[in-house]
């Protein structure tokens, strides 16, 4: 049993999301992971106790944690980009996280969740606040086209942000039941790139203009380099993926379109935002959810996940 220090809390884990990048790890692909390495960093659950100095919470609370580890103290931090920390760390991936029983975190990284939002459900507030920064950093507006390139957990909640922010949606994927999700969740217009004619749709979903904003959710250089094609003059392309390969980009193209390529990492601070969003119900997590495995189970939930990846969206493991 570890115990909180300092403006700690201690949380009792309810129920943790296998992301990607646990499957990456897993399978011993992340050079940067220092193992053992204890994962998970989408977390719900309830507070265990408090450490002196963190008075924000009681036993019993319910709430969800941020795992964006910072210093506090360098240049970014100070202008408040927590994601951008000199030593960033996220739970679960270069520090501990909790796939376990109880974990330790400071209490600025705690939040409150509302009592009527089920455990479930709440697991996914940290696949949304990706999404809530890729929406801030692409500066959508009202109107604007996006194409989205991958409709896996993380493209879908993208999806859902910018169907917020009063956008229009061309979703691409090559697995044909996460494109029917996101039909549902909003898309204006669904293509499967393997099977379609994704230049095409999205000539005619645009005017033969381009896309104002396009998301490329899957981390590949590839589709970076497709994406200057894509995008409309004065277009925005905004990049989630940590492929260390590099993407040939010809600057021609970003100078002649003045294009922006921006990178989004991780969250910077969105988890309120987030939480306002489920309490309203302006966004739907539910049909993201695939499949719950007890906590004895995680190995299995993993090997499933890895056996048949397109059946999958959000896999949640329960304590």
């Amino acid at each position: 049993m570890p115990l909180p220090g300092e403006g700690e809390v201690l949380v009792r884990v309810k129920v943790a999301g296998i992301c990607g990048s646990d499957l990456h790890i897993y399978q011993g692909e992340r050079a940067d992971v220092a193992l053992p390495r204890i994962l998970g960093h989408e977390l719900v659950g309830e507070v265990e106790s408090t450490g002196g100095g963190a008075d924000r919470f009681s036993k019993g609370d319910r709430v969800t944690i941020d795992p964006v580890v910072s210093c506090g103290n360098c240049v970014s931090c100070r202008r408040g980009y927590d994601n951008l920390c000199g030593t960033v760390k996220c739970l679960g991936v270069q520090v501990d996280g909790g796939y376990c029983d109880f974990i330790v975190v400071p209490e600025e990284k705690v939040y409150a969740l509302p009592s009527s939002l089920p455990w479930e459900k709440a697991a996914l507030i940290e696949p949304f606040s990706i999404a809530a920064e890729v929406l801030s950093r692409s500066e959508v507006r009202e109107g604007d086209k996006v194409l989205v390139l991958g409709a896996g957990t993380i493209g879908l909640c993208i999806l859902q942000a910018m169907k917020l922010a009063g956008a229009e949606v061309l979703a691409s994927d090559f697995v044909d039941g996460r494109l029917e999700k996101a039909k549902a969740l909003g898309a204006d217009r669904v293509v499967n790139s393997k099977t379609g004619d994704l230049s095409a749709a999205l000539r005619e979903f645009t005017g033969e203009f381009g896309a104002d904003v396009v998301i490329e959710a899957v981390g590949l250089p590839r589709l970076l380099e497709e994406s200057l094609g894509y995008a409309a003059p004065g277009g925005r392309i905004v990049v989630l993926g940590f492929n260390p390969e590099p993407a040939k980009i010809p600057e021609v193209l970003v100078v002649k379109k003045e294009l922006k390529i921006i990178g989004s990492r991780m969250n910077c601070r969105k988890f309120p935002q987030v939480i306002e969003w489920f309490e309203k119900g302006l966004v739907n997590p539910e049909p993201l959810i695939s499949a719950t495995y007890p906590f004895e189970k995680i190995n299995d939930a993993f090997k499933d996940i890895l056996r048949d990846p397109q059946k999958y969206l959000k896999v949640l493991i329960t304590y």
